[in-house]
């Protein structure tokens, strides 16, 4: 297999069934021809039934398979090779999962193409990483015209990351409570009691305590 222009894994290769009826639709999916794929889903085995993964998935009537797509298109499963090679739409599909899936698949590399900054988000695992499209066309998914950017490489490199939208929420800070130099104490009713057995007590409420008579002055 180390021959081969792409391995396939076998989570890929379950991926690409889900969304397809046929191997010759999976391999569509994967952006890889029948006989590679076929070559692949022969190596892996379902561990229920003990078939091949080609034995379960193969289609040799087409059942449910349209000329082209087995499923409605949508950005999990659009065929990626159409959409790189642009016989797809973008303009119809979400960037955000066509650039994830391009990672996943080994297409891009998950890290900044000019750092090689590769950190990942704890929340989410994600790096943060910006697509730059190199001939400026946001239509053009072809691999050699993409570049994945940390951000501070695009900024470096002339791109603004934030608008001036996204910056004045950004850099908005909003005043915190000014401090007063009052002092606040609050004193529960046993301790009141015992201070008022003392003569430090003061029951008007005109002239309530703050403290500050506890305060050596020395």
């Amino acid at each position: 297999m180390g021959n081969n222009r792409k391995d396939l894994t076998k989570q890929q290769v379950l991926k690409a069934m889900k969304y397809t009826n046929s191997v010759k639709a999976a391999g569509r999916y994967l952006g890889v021809s029948y006989p590679h794929i076929k070559s692949w889903m022969k190596l892996y085995r379902d561990e229920t039934t003990g078939l091949s993964l080609f034995e379960l998935h193969k289609n040799p009537g087409n059942e449910g398979v349209s000329k082209r797509y087995s499923t409605k298109l949508n950005s999990e499963n659009a065929p990626l090779i159409d959409l790189m090679e642009g016989r797809l739409n973008i303009a119809n599909f979400n960037p955000a999962h066509i650039k994830d899936r391009m990672i996943y698949e080994g297409i891009l590399k998950d890290s900044c193409y000019h750092c090689g900054f590769k950190e990942r988000r704890v929340l989410d695992d994600k790096t943060p990483l910006i697509l730059k499209f190199n001939d400026k066309n946001k239509n053009n998914y072809n691999p050699k015209n993409l570049e994945l950017l940390c951000y501070n490489c695009y900024f470096l490199y002339g791109f603004e990351v934030f608008d001036d939208v996204d910056l004045k929420y950004l850099e908005t800070i909003k005043p915190s409570k000014p401090p007063t130099d009052k002092v606040n104490m609050e004193v529960d009713e046993y301790h009141l009691e015992r201070l008022r057995e003392l003569g430090l007590g003061d029951d008007n409420e005109d002239d309530k305590m703050d403290g500050s008579e506890y305060i050596s002055r020395k």
